[in-house]
């Protein structure tokens, strides 16, 4: 269905080109849009008109007109006036209201399968048909991208994205809940991971001029099948999640690079709670005090490198494995030991893991 806005945006640049007052209403006889007010009369004429089989007829000096979406009747349009000029006129307001009905009706359904896409909600057989229907390729290379905003009121930040990427018709642009904007990128021969890295922040930086707040940006990998872009879109949700977790401070995080943070976040909480007990005992990474939690994140910062820790850190190496060395009575663990280093990071990780699941309980 067309908003009434984009008819009245439509009637009135024609009635500024062709001079003569429009109307439409809808098949009961309501006005949607209408150039003059003089013209709001004409509603139980137009309710008469819409019972009669004629497709066209004058009533009263004015151009009656059928708007159909495939044999349904839509809308009804009337031009204020008569003569064979006035019916020509009408003819052609009315074949352009028509065009815009089966584009917005093949809108509609490009971006309603584009959500049953995404959502996994389709058969493979149907998956092909109805892409060789909406005359979309299958077999193009794609990516998802996921926009999150801070504010989104309204939808305006899917108006924008649908703005910014309508130059290419090849690229679907929709939402499956009030919070995010999903892009379904379409990309070109050539390095295509810079491609959906140069896309995502073309987005960025086209929504950081509207002022919407926080913008955050995920994407999944390049899928080659029309199939599998549910895939690529499971991967940006967890990149965008992930990315809140262990990557706080980046707006843009792609799904390849998560690294072990992609494992962390599929791990059960009890079982993290059980490895917390472990490395720990009784403790928790949260109990170290602030210089012990930077010398730690510096040392990992610098690979373990005792020398060029020390320095950044501005104290003396000495100070430097004084500190590792009490932390290792404390926890068991030496940093400078690659095996223990490892597992005192992703025991960082799974501490910064559990608190946002447990932030998201209240």
């Amino acid at each position: 269905m067309i908003s009434n806005q984009i008819l009245q945006n439509t009637i009135d640049g024609l009635n500024a080109i062709a001079r003569v007052e429009l109307c439409v209403t809808d098949a009961d006889g309501k006005e949607v849009a209408s150039t003059s007010p003089d013209m709001e009369n004409c509603s139980g004429a137009a309710v008469e008109f819409a019972a009669s089989p004629a497709d066209s007829q004058e009533i009263h000096g004015c151009q009656y007109f059928k708007i159909f979406d495939e044999q349904q009747l839509e809308y009804i349009l009337i031009v204020g006036g008569s003569g064979k000029d006035v019916y020509t006129l009408g003819k052609m307001v009315a074949f352009q209201i028509q065009s815009l009905v089966v584009a917005y009706k093949e809108r509609f359904d490009k971006d309603n399968f584009v959500k049953n896409l995404l959502l996994d909600n389709l058969l493979l057989v149907d998956i092909y048909s109805r892409a060789k229907k909406l005359h979309i390729q299958t077999d193009v290379k794609r990516a998802v991208m996921i926009i999150e905003t801070e504010k989104n009121k309204d939808g305006n930040v899917l108006e924008l994205m649908r703005t910014h990427f309508g130059g290419n018709s090849r690229d679907f642009v929709t939402a499956v809940d009030e919070n995010n904007v999903i892009v379904v990128k379409e990309l070109s021969e050539g390095e295509r991971n810079k491609e959906i890295e140069k896309a995502a922040r073309q987005a960025e930086a086209c929504l950081m001029k509207e002022n919407v707040g926080r913008i955050r940006v995920s994407y999944g990998t390049i899928v080659n099948e029309i199939k599998e872009v549910s895939r690529s879109y499971k991967e940006a949700r967890m990149a965008l999640d992930v990315g809140k977790i262990f990557f706080d401070e980046r707006d843009i995080v792609a799904y390849s690079e998560l690294g072990i943070g992609r494992l962390i976040y599929q791990l059960p909480l009890p079982l993290c709670r059980m490895f917390i007990r472990e490395i720990f005992g009784g403790k928790s990474p949260d109990d170290f005090d602030d210089e012990t939690l930077m010398t730690i994140n510096k040392f990992f910062e610098n690979s373990l490198n005792v020398s060029e820790t020390s320095r950044q850190l501005f104290i003396h190496r000495n100070t430097l494995v004084y500190r590792l060395d009490k932390l290792q009575k404390s926890t068991g663990l030496d940093l400078r030991v690659f095996e223990d280093a490892i597992t005192f990071k992703i025991a960082l990780m799974v501490v910064k893991y559990m608190k946002y699941m447990e932030t998201l309980d209240y």
